[in-house]
């Protein structure tokens, strides 16, 4: 008896030992999967582009083909140029009727009424696109005391040596595309026939900036008011750090600040952040009342592939939740297309949030830490997750705000940043006074141009949301 409760012992201490030893063996092969690269950051599970993709990395997927051919498909709408209307056209060139009948072979009357059938036009770049206006001060001798008397050409005229269209257009250029001052300075000067300095280029933009103050106040008041905005940030470069972005329905605000905290957020949306937000999971956002706060659906898809990616018990969390997110983005294709109302897509989500929120308790206790971190993160907003169903205009994601950064992030890549306060200032008002204008479809030249003429002439600006 005594030698059976010693084996019994030795088993019951061999036993803890193999679960202690089969616990490490896991954790050890989390920690090879996750440096040997099976579980980094890529195109596919995290925010980074395929561009920035690890060596080793799986290939981005790509949709299969559908076996037709490319372009436009048999049946589609067609897209084709619009003609300019006929008071806008420089020069008409007719082409008469033929001499003989093309039916019977008779002469046709040389006089006769004749009808346009046919309309095409040719567009061509003249070799000097731009309107030059000289101004020459004169002088003449007086009669009777025999000295000169000159002309001057007046200060408003001398101060400047571009008009407001072409001012607005250079300014338009460094920002809608992307291009930097000098790759401006040669597409007017070879392209339009306009040779101007690299300091005029920058006076331009200084002085376009001082006549978009108006307007960017229009734009950030009109985007503090909305009840939804889809708000994002990316960093930015030398005079500022990170750039600030807020879409509503009806415009676009951006915002540049040195820290990338609430605080720089506040200065975008206004003291008092009214509204609701739709954002992605970064710390900053957790200071806005989570009843009026909604989470980016399309951020929480890359995390639950990052989960299936680690493997093992993480797998399955990931799998679960990527089958969630799917669901999610059906019911939200059926309310965009109409056959699914408000309060159904309430009502059907239901079965979905309880779903998940099993799924975020199971996973706290999946054995991975970083999945069960992720997990106990996303039940803390997990009210927010929601939120879509609840508020109209609130879409699950938060594709607007990444939408409306995208241009600033090409811009970025290009310019290197801004290097003064008074640069960063032009890049705020350029960027939400033009994306403003192109999501209410205006003219952003037109208005551009408007609005420096009343900045010269001591004048109020346009509206931005004019008709």
């Amino acid at each position: 008896m005594k030698r059976n409760a010693v084996l019994r012992e030795r088993l019951r201490h061999a036993e803890a030992r193999l679960r202690r030893v089969e616990t490490e063996m896991v954790q050890l092969r989390q920690l090879v999967r996750e440096l040997s690269g099976s579980a980094r950051a890529t195109a596919v599970n995290s925010s980074i582009p395929p561009s920035a993709n690890p060596p080793g990395a799986p290939t981005p997927r790509t949709k299969k083909p559908t076996g037709g051919t490319p372009g436009g498909q048999l049946g589609h709408e067609g897209h084709f140029r619009q003609l300019l209307p006929a008071q806008e056209v420089d020069e008409v060139v007719e082409h008469g009727p033929p001499v003989r009948c093309r039916f019977c072979g008779a002469m046709l009357p040389v006089e006769s009424d004749r009808e346009v059938v046919g309309r095409h036009q040719v567009m061509e770049l003249p070799a000097r696109a731009v309107r030059v206006a000289e101004h020459r001060a004169l002088a003449c001798r007086c009669g009777r005391c025999g000295r000169e008397n000159a002309g001057t050409i007046p200060e408003a005229v001398r101060s400047r040596s571009t008009g407001p269209r072409l001012s607005a257009a250079v300014a338009m250029m460094a920002c809608h595309f992307r291009g930097s001052r000098r790759c401006v300075e040669r597409l007017v000067g070879e392209v339009l026939g306009a040779p101007l300095s690299l300091g005029s280029v920058v006076a331009r933009e200084r002085e376009m900036g001082q006549a978009l103050g108006g307007p960017y106040e229009e734009v950030l008041g009109a985007v503090r008011r909305a009840r939804v905005k889809h708000v994002d940030e990316t960093s930015w470069r030398r005079a500022a750090h990170w750039l600030f972005a807020a879409a509503s329905a009806v415009a676009s605000a951006f915002a540049l600040a040195h820290a990338r905290t609430y605080g720089a957020l506040k200065q975008l949306l206004g003291e008092t952040v009214r509204g609701t937000l739709c954002t992605d999971r970064f710390g900053i956002y957790d200071r806005h009342p989570l009843e009026r706060r909604a989470v980016c659906w399309a951020h929480l898809k890359r995390d639950f592939q990052r989960c299936v990616d680690r493997g093992g018990a993480s797998a399955r969390v990931g799998e679960a939740g990527l089958a969630v997110c799917r669901r999610v983005f059906a019911l939200w294709r059926e309310l965009r297309g109409g056959s699914l109302s408000r309060s159904g897509l309430r009502e059907r989500v239901e079965p979905l949030r309880r779903r998940m929120h099993a799924l975020l308790l199971r996973g706290t206790r999946c054995g991975v830490k970083k999945t069960a971190g992720f997990c106990r993160n996303v039940l803390r907003v997990e009210v927010a997750l929601w939120r879509f169903a609840e508020v109209p205009g609130l879409e699950p994601t938060n594709n607007a705000a990444e939408r409306a950064l995208r241009p600033a992030v090409l811009w970025r890549k290009q310019s290197l940043g801004s290097h003064s306060r008074a640069g960063c200032r032009f890049v705020e008002q350029i960027l939400s006074v033009t994306a403003t204008l192109r999501r209410r479809g205006r003219k952003v030249l037109d208005y551009l141009e408007a609005a420096l003429a009343a900045h010269r002439l001591g004048q109020p600006p346009p509206s931005v949301f004019a008709p």
